[in-house]
């Protein structure tokens, strides 16, 4: 992936002016900033759920598997059927690798809405494992995972990079992954521009 001169918006405000970087198979990148400073706005265009305002992405088409703050998950069905569900949207097929990955064999036959916030955690980000997608955008993926799940998880994206694939990850905690390089977007944060709105004091003719 290789993205040149990006601007984002979040609404109607521009967030990000300027993002470039390339992202090389078997590598990841991991996003750093305050809150609000815009990371989950870029990953949302990364994706194509936002389209951008301006510049480049450069990658193959589908590549993109994304995990957000929101689930995506069926509170109806079983673990093994949300998995099912999913494999059949990406047109993959054996869901045995999700479940091991993370940790849900025992859990296979139970409703999601069932469980507890940190087992949906890892039921939606083995969802990934199923996508056979190249290049994985994730976004604050650890919250409600214990120690032992987010190593579970860091070893997930350990085989996802050491097969080829690559991950660009917001995140506050040290995942430990050594073929990892840090983009901090803070120096991209697009200058707001004054208020502009007609209806406001500066709009000619308006009373005072």
């Amino acid at each position: 992936m290789t993205v040149t001169d990006l601007a984002c918006a979040r609404g109607p405000a521009q967030v990000l002016a300027g993002v470039t970087f390339s992202l090389a198979p078997g590598t990841a990148l991991i996003l750093r900033g305050p809150n609000g400073s815009g990371k989950t706005t870029l990953l949302r265009t990364l994706a194509g759920l936002t389209p951008p305002i301006a510049g480049r992405i450069e990658m193959a088409e589908d590549a993109v598997a994304y995990a957000g703050h929101a689930d995506g998950i069926k509170a109806q069905l079983t673990v093994a059927e949300n998995l099912t569900f999913w494999a059949r949207v990406f047109g993959t097929g054996d869901i045995g690798p999700a479940l091991a990955g993370f940790d849900l064999a025992a859990l296979a036959e139970r409703r999601a809405g069932d469980m507890s916030a940190g087992q949906r955690r890892r039921l939606s980000l083995a969802r990934l494992l199923v996508t056979g997608r190249p290049v994985w955008c994730l976004d604050e993926p650890t919250v409600s995972l214990d120690t032992a799940n987010v190593s579970r998880f860091a070893a997930a994206v350990t085989a996802h990079l050491a097969a080829g694939g690559s991950a660009i990850i917001a995140t506050h905690i040290d995942l430990g992954l050594s073929a990892a390089q840090s983009l901090d977007i803070t120096p991209f944060t697009a200058k707001r521009l004054p208020d502009t709105d007609p209806f406001g004091a500066d709009f000619e003719g308006a009373a005072p």
